[in-house]
């Protein structure tokens, strides 16, 4: 049948190009002669392969949403074709592979009625996962157009529970806190106590923090009372949040 056909019967039309073009690439597409590359550029493939292990079924199902609405293509292979390349949104503001997204997610063991926060939240890609998580999630951005485009993004599809704040993102929100979840969609080298002073008691701040060649620890860090502890829950390369680069010291 032609595309207006398979259109009609409720399979978007783009939807239908984009497999038969991804099929005749395949297909036909010369390959070239395989050049290894340097052990700089094979780093990040590996550890993107090291560290993806189990992905939770329901944040797997929301990416799949996304990224396979057809369901044409099998879990590993919606997971596997994530796995080089991160989307470039904005200036220095990328959304992160969904296998370290998603894994991010899990490790916080959000309930229905927290109140979270992202900062860097960028095009609110994982703002709005967290508005299916929890009761409500404040997505901050030192960029006016980026807000602007998130409330219009969050509109759209019907996001209630998420809102776009424009602010600075090493101050976060204290006037609006205190947040159950923190999300840093980023990596750092250092992380500002003010963030960490901006969780409730029990409230869980997922970070990534560089432990350099371009590779970083997904830290979750959890408040009890004045006290603040961490644990280390698996190794991924994000995009960097610029920013929040290490002060080098000029010595003699």
């Amino acid at each position: 049948p032609g595309l207006d056909a398979l259109e009609a019967a409720g399979l978007p039309a783009s939807d239908v190009v984009r497999l038969a073009g991804k099929r005749a690439i395949d297909k036909f597409e010369l390959k070239p002669k395989y050049v290894a590359p340097d052990e700089a550029e094979r780093l990040p493939s590996n550890m993107s392969f090291r560290t993806m292990k189990t992905l939770d079924a329901q944040i797997l199902d929301k990416l799949r949403d996304q990224a396979d609405p057809l369901r044409l293509r099998s879990d590993a292979a919606v997971i596997q074709g994530q796995l080089e390349h991160e989307i470039e949104t904005a200036d220095a503001r990328a959304m992160w592979l969904p296998r370290d997204l998603g894994k991010m997610l899990v490790a916080f063991e959000a309930q229905p009625s927290d109140v979270s926060l992202v900062i860097g939240a960028g095009a609110g890609y994982s703002a709005a996962l967290l508005g299916h998580m929890t009761d409500a999630v404040i997505a901050l951005e030192n960029d006016e157009a980026l807000v602007d485009s998130m409330v219009e993004r969050f509109a759209e599809i019907g996001m209630d529970e998420a809102v776009g704040v424009h602010g600075d993102l090493a101050k976060g929100l204290p006037d609006q806190g205190p947040f159950d979840v923190i999300l840093v969609a980023g990596m750092v080298d250092e992380v500002p106590q003010a963030w960490l002073d901006q969780l409730s008691d029990g409230g869980r701040l997922g970070v990534v923090v560089s432990t350099g060649r371009g590779i970083g620890a997904a830290r979750m860090y959890k408040r009890a009372g004045d006290t603040f502890a961490y644990r280390e829950a698996f190794e991924c390369c994000p995009p960097i949040l610029p920013g929040f680069e290490k002060k080098t010291e000029f010595v003699f």
